[in-house]
């Protein structure tokens, strides 16, 4: 049981972990603007708002029972006790000169670990986001937010991360997030967008992105913070976090330029907004894998992530489902090769010490993590519609035709990104005033 252990806890590894939470946390705007730069300019406060709010909502209920419900001692392998730490009850005190510790997880405070894993919580919902944008009310986001948080990413970081059934029976490896973050995300991506139905004139009319420079930031920052997100996992100033931190910044090198030859071969011309993606498909696919494979296998990760992820955005054309920014294609696809890639490309020698087919270990890992994968796809899925569904039938899911058109930005929060009249009108207008 987390925090059961009362001690004094190492400096450096608690300074780490605490940096590791901070970066994971910037990831969260840093998604915002990559997000926020692939949408119109009528849309660009709306797709920011959905991940900031994130970041509020996500973060108060994880302090409240979001912590207990996922890291809380284990009921039937499902979930944690969710008045075990609720509010984090337990877990203060022991800050006098005379106490004998406070609570650890592992080598670090337990109040430290709940809040890196708060950061997890807060971008997995931040990224369903991407697939609705255009035509999502921000009062119906908030209410599905709230609510898939509760009854899918809980539940599922309990199974996969807290002593849930995935861990203990199934013994699936995931580091840092394929199947909790990544996978869970993608599949409610797509139940999501699928309810709520495609934006007015998509495929026909072209939406590009207004502000490819904002992609490209929101994407160095996703990286960055992500060094955080993996390397921070070992929960420890280790070699573990040594050996994530190389393996994520070696697949997702990879990925990128694996991402702009597929480009370059299919459309003639390798773009920013193709480096961009690429960056996020290799990063999204390492996060599983990041402390069980060696260099060659990082690589190995990141050339197929980025090459099929580069081909899988294309699937929503074929299969009529509006992902707008493609969460499913990245994160779904990404997350599910990472996870299952595992089980062939996995190495002893790495931190975790699983061995995949491909280095002797046969196939008893490839099933396992081919498992965890679908399962927690199915269940994403499955729940993220249901809830979908309910909220349509009830306050509605999706703005009205003539807020669509009016954009986002002015029909949910009364604002508008770019005020041209503001500063004068355009130069000849200001020269003629003159």
């Amino acid at each position: 049981m987390a925090g059961a252990e009362i001690g004094v806890p190492d400096t450096g590894d608690t300074a780490w972990i605490m940096t590791s939470a901070a970066l994971v946390l910037l990831m969260t705007p840093g998604l915002a603007f990559f997000y926020g730069g692939m949408v119109r300019s009528k849309n660009v406060l709306n797709m920011i708002m959905m991940s900031v709010s994130a970041m509020g909502l996500v973060g108060v209920l994880w302090v409240l029972y979001g912590y207990s419900m996922a890291f809380g001692t284990d009921k039937a392998g499902l979930i944690g006790d969710p008045t075990e730490f609720f509010g984090l009850r337990t877990l203060f005190g022991g800050f006098g000169e005379d106490s004998a510790g406070v609570p650890l997880t592992g080598t670090i405070p337990t109040l430290v670990f709940v809040a890196f894993q708060a950061m997890f919580a807060i971008i997995t919902v931040a990224l369903i986001s991407g697939a609705v944008a255009d035509r999502m009310k921000f009062s119906a986001w908030l209410i599905f937010a709230g609510v898939w948080a509760t009854v899918v990413y809980f539940p599922v970081a309990h199974w996969v991360w807290g002593g849930g059934w995935i861990f203990d029976k199934i013994e699936a490896i995931d580091f840092a997030g394929g199947t909790a973050v990544h996978i869970n995300s993608g599949a409610a991506a797509l139940a999501l967008a699928l309810v709520l139905g495609k934006r007015k004139g998509w495929p026909k009319t072209p939406f590009r992105p207004h502000n490819l420079p904002f992609v490209m930031l929101g994407a160095g920052l996703l990286w960055f913070g992500w060094f955080g997100f993996n390397a921070g996992s070992a929960l420890g100033a280790n070699g573990t976090a040594a050996a994530a931190f190389v393996t994520t910044l070696v697949a997702t090198a990879a990925a990128m330029l694996a991402w702009l030859l597929v480009e370059k071969f299919r459309d003639g011309k390798p773009t920013s907004l193709g480096a961009a993606s690429g960056i996020v498909a290799g990063l999204v696919a390492i996060t599983p894998a990041c402390a069980s494979v060696n260099v060659l296998g990082a690589l190995v990760i990141g050339v197929i992530a980025g090459a099929a992820c580069a081909l899988a955005v294309g699937l929503k054309f074929k299969f009529g489902y509006d992902d707008s920014l493609d969460v499913v294609g990245i994160h779904l696809v990404g997350g599910v090769l990472g996870t299952v890639l595992i089980g062939l490309v996995g190495s002893a020698e790495a931190p975790t010490g699983a061995a995949g087919l491909f280095y002797g270990g046969g196939f008893d890992l490839l099933w396992r993590q081919a498992v965890g994968a679908f399962a927690v796809l199915a269940y994403s899925l499955v729940v993220a519609a249901v809830i979908a569904l309910a909220i349509k039938a009830t306050i509605g899911l999706r703005a009205t035709p003539e807020e669509e058109a009016t954009g986002m930005d002015e029909s949910e929060h009364a604002e508008t990104a770019y005020d041209f009249a503001a500063v004068g009108g355009t130069a000849r207008t200001a020269v003629k005033e003159a």
